[in-house]
Order: structure tokens, then C-alpha cells, then sequence
């Protein structure tokens, strides 16, 4: 638990995949920390994002999973039913890619 806890600690601008413009318009939205992403969730995350910043493209979302390695992802947790782990965004399957832009428009 305290590894967890330490983890989750982490600043959204050390995160894998996450440039200074993204950890930037994650923190504005009020996401400071991996365990605030976790919390919030993938999806989430980026419609909160989108929200303020209508231009932010999709790698924003595909970028996140990738983030949080070994963490189940809140708001991915009906589409993916599973753990993703420290992945390179552009690395994602076309079907992960797929999910995550449907609970976009179910959310």
C-alpha cells in the first residue's frame, strides 16, 4: 500500500507520455498527480481537458493509459476490464484506440 500511495504521489508532469502542454492543461483542469488521474480516469480527464482546451487532439487521451502503468483506469473500466501498463501512446492497439473514443461519446 505505501508503494501505491508513493505512486500515486507523482506529479502529473513526470508522467510517461505527458509533454509540458498536456501536464499543463491536466493540472488547469485540477488533475495534479497520478492518483488524481487514476481517480478520474482516462476519459475523464481528457473531456475535463477538452472542456477548456477545445483544440486538444485525441493523443491526449491515448496518452493517459500510457501514464498510469499497472493502474486500472477509472473511467476505462467498463470498455477495457483489465490493466494497462507502461505503454508508449502511440503503441496503443487500434481497438484500444477504438474504446477509448467510444466512452468519449457515451460520457
Amino acid at each position: 500500500m505505501a508503494a501505491d500511495a508513493l505512486q500515486d504521489s507523482i506529479p502529473i508532469e513526470k508522467l510517461r507520455n505527458l509533454g509540458p502542454k498536456s501536464a499543463h492543461w491536466l493540472v488547469q483542469a485540477g488533475i495534479r498527480t497520478r492518483g488524481d488521474l487514476k481517480q478520474t480516469g482516462a476519459v475523464a480527464a481528457y473531456l475535463m481537458v477538452k472542456q477548456q482546451q477545445p483544440r486538444c487532439s485525441l493523443n491526449l487521451l491515448y496518452a493517459m493509459p500510457g501514464a498510469m502503468p499497472g493502474a486500472m483506469h477509472g473511467a476505462m473500466h467498463g470498455a477495457m476490464h483489465g490493466v494497462l501498463t507502461d505503454v508508449h501512446w502511440n503503441q496503443l492497439t487500434e481497438k484500444t484506440r477504438q474504446q477509448l473514443r467510444a466512452e468519449t461519446r457515451s460520457e
